[in-house]
């Protein structure tokens, strides 16, 4: 499908923004790899070969029985026993990494957490958990955070923004002082008294999070929609008869996208922020989840383990600075003002 002129020039614009369009590339890939993630790192292989049948661990679960074991329960592929009967009458196919984001490592030379090793190539945190498996399912849950929040934050502020701004007067003063107040609220101390009457989880986080996030693109869109409520083309379109919705969506709305697009990225920035941070204090996901918070807070508790505060330094500041990077370059290219050249 051809692109317009005008969408072309947009993406002219962002390729020239080198720096945005090599991350662009680099986060894709990283998120290419992370949904994968049960193919990189996991205590179980990806494929087994016994007496020539196939099966895929990785996949669904086998009882030990299968293999030649005596118990009618989960196979555990890194026990030393179920690993002799299956390599006697096949082989197995492990990830390059034979950890998962919950597998402890039994066999440290040293007590955890355990520094770097031809085993653990971040080394462990400390419950003897491979960080760098870790690393990669708390990317992958982070962004899959971020994105759905981010999204839906646009789309409630979207809305919000649409209504104030296109109608108006009373509308629009009751909107912005509901908003004023909202805003205000300690969204911190909401999440204290959440977090001790229900069990924080990702459902949960998420629900507080858009009650406070949405508010973010509300001044930007109900600009817009102040805007072009004027135009000729809108009173034009009313004149016609055309309901106020139609108007909206199909006149009006366009051009709210654009800086409801230019602002994703750092939504999406501020959404992976606020989730490491609850992680990060303990307001989080529940124990035990990979997250790249949680790895920051065993950082700061475990200084002798620098390898801890370092991986989880490095993997939140570079996923930050990647989405920053974007969102200039997504920036650039719905600048009206910015030409290819």
């Amino acid at each position: 499908m051809a692109l317009s002129p005008l969408n072309r020039r947009r993406l002219a614009n962002f390729k020239a923004n080198r720096r945005g369009y090599v991350s662009t590339l680099i986060l894709g890939a990283l998120l290419l790899l992370s949904l994968f993630a049960e193919f990189l790192a996991n205590d179980r292989p990806i494929l087994v070969q016994y007496k020539g049948d196939l099966f895929v661990p990785v996949l669904r679960d086998y009882p030990e029985t299968t293999f030649g074991g005596d118990f009618d329960t989960p196979a555990n592929y890194r026990d030393p026993l179920v690993a002799g009967l299956i390599n006697q009458e096949g082989r197995m196919i492990w990830p390059p990494i034979r950890f998962s984001y919950q597998t402890i490592n039994f066999d440290l030379a040293v007590p955890a957490p355990a520094p770097p090793s031809s085993d653990n190539w971040l080394g462990t945190d400390e419950q003897g958990r491979d960080v760098l498996a870790r690393l990669i399912y708390g990317f992958r849950l982070s962004l899959a955070f971020g994105l759905i929040l981010a999204v839906a934050s646009t789309l409630i502020g979207i809305v919000a923004g649409a209504v104030q701004g296109y109608f108006g007067g009373l509308t629009d003063l009751l909107f912005q002082r509901f908003i004023e107040i909202w805003s205000g609220l300690p969204q911190l101390f909401i999440l204290i008294i959440v977090s001790s009457i229900v069990v924080p989880g990702f459902f949960t986080l998420m629900a507080v999070l858009l009650l406070f996030s949405w508010t973010a693109l509300v001044s930007v869109v109900r600009a817009e929609f102040l805007r072009a409520r004027n135009f000729d083309y809108v009173r034009a379109a009313r004149a016609l008869g055309m309901s106020d919705v139609a108007i909206m969506s199909r006149h009006v709305l366009p051009n709210a996208l654009v800086a409801a697009v230019t602002f994703l990225p750092f939504i999406l920035s501020g959404s992976i922020a606020a989730l490491t941070s609850l992680d990060f204090l303990g307001l989080g996901l529940p124990p035990g989840s990979a997250s790249l918070g949680e790895l920051l807070r065993q950082g700061k508790d475990q200084l002798q383990a620098p390898w801890l505060g370092i991986t989880g330094f490095v993997a939140v500041a570079g996923l930050l600075s990647l989405l920053i990077f974007v969102g200039e370059a997504v920036r650039d290219a719905f600048d009206p003002r910015k030409t290819f050249k």
